[in-house]
């Protein structure tokens, strides 16, 4: 993905944020992040697509992981292109690997990462001491 950015934003930038305790955490969320974008002056189509990267890589973690979550976004702005970053780093598994989450259609389960794939230039994972940081970048030119 691709598009414009305003290129007088310093070489880097970042912002965390904990993921909240409560229902409306992942919207929560969603909402400071777009603050931050529009704070970058991030083009609204790049920010769109990383709205719903964050909202797939913290739903993620909200079914899937262990407590705490966080969210970190990072601009990039070295090498004449700017990177967004979206990362959700989370305390690990919350059950044993193939047992599905309780009340999850399967129909309905696994398609986060396909638009973490279909909306990233790259991603990945990362395991470290305490916890797991699924990343995903978002190429602006």
């Amino acid at each position: 993905m691709a598009a414009q950015l305003n290129t007088l934003l310093p070489a880097a930038r970042a912002h965390v944020c904990p993921l909240p305790p409560g229902a409306d955490a992942v919207s929560a969320l969603r909402r400071w992040a777009r603050a931050v974008l529009a704070d970058w002056s991030v083009a609204e189509g790049v920010a769109e697509d990383a709205l719903l990267v964050v909202s797939e890589l913290l739903t993620n973690a909200v079914v899937h992981a262990l407590p705490p979550a966080v969210l970190r976004l990072s601009w990039d702005g070295r090498a004449g292109r700017g990177t967004l970053r979206v990362e959700v780093t989370d305390a690990g598994p919350a059950r044993p690997a193939g047992q599905p989450p309780a009340g999850i259609d399967p129909d309905e389960h696994g398609r986060g990462e396909e638009i973490v794939h279909a909306l990233a230039e790259r991603h990945g994972v990362r395991v470290h001491p305490g916890g797991i940081t699924r990343w995903a970048d978002l190429v602006a030119v």
